[in-house]
């Protein structure tokens, strides 16, 4: 079976359902993608996708697509501002809503992304992550997961990683279905998209001593 369509080690299941859920995704939301892109192309100009380099299951790299939530300016000496600094007030809306994510779905296609999974995070955290840290790229990254449901970025790096963890030790294709349900839930309720006080995560630096999470998958700091 060609691997682009089915990743090595991923369950035949899992696959599947992300190929008919993001095939159904893009097909519903072709529309909202239409008008989001046209509304950002008014407000915030051209591009209105972003690209990014991301490690993906076996930190292979793959382009990540999303909609262009900030401006590209920079201060007097060329440096992009502060992301806080570039985030539209139209970004804010897309992230507390998710939308920013739907053209994802074609990542999921492509086979490099799943729905459901730990966030594919930037390149350079790579060489940051403990041995055990490291553990969350057994798996495709996903457009939500565990961490997301289970406090999203009011969580620290190291709380998230150790449920990225469990997420990998612990899959079914039962958990994938109430991860995407719950993260409906939260989606609706606007909970726990930003950290007080932040606008964006802050950079992940480095790791802590690693603490596992308990047996039901909630951090021992929840």
């Amino acid at each position: 079976m060609d691997g682009r369509f089915l990743p090595e080690g991923v369950p035949l299941t899992k696959r599947l359902f992300d190929i008919v859920a993001a095939t159904l995704g893009l097909v519903v939301f072709s529309i909202p993608l239409v008008v989001i892109g046209l509304i950002l192309a008014l407000r915030q100009g051209l591009p209105v996708i972003f690209r990014q380099a991301r490690p993906g299951r076996f930190a292979e790299i793959f382009t990540l697509y999303k909609f262009r939530t900030m401006r590209e300016e920079s201060d007097k000496k060329g440096r992009l501002l502060p992301d806080n600094e570039r985030l539209t007030g139209l970004g804010r809306f897309l992230r507390a809503s998710s939308l920013d994510e739907l053209p994802e779905l074609v990542n999921v296609l492509r086979g490099e992304m799943s729905l459901v999974g730990p966030r594919p995070l930037l390149v350079e955290y790579l060489a940051r992550y403990s041995p055990e840290q490291a553990r969350r790229h057994e798996v495709l990254p996903g457009i939500t997961g565990w961490a997301q449901i289970n406090g999203r970025n009011t969580l620290s790096w190291e709380e998230k990683f150790r449920l990225d963890v469990w997420y990998v030790d612990n899959w079914s294709f039962w958990l994938d279905i109430k991860i995407l349900l719950l993260t409906v839930w939260k989606v609706i309720r606007r909970e726990d998209i930003n950290a007080p006080g932040q606008d964006t995560m802050e950079e992940f630096l480095g790791y802590l001593p690693y603490s596992p999470v308990s047996e039901d998958g909630a951090s021992p700091q929840e």
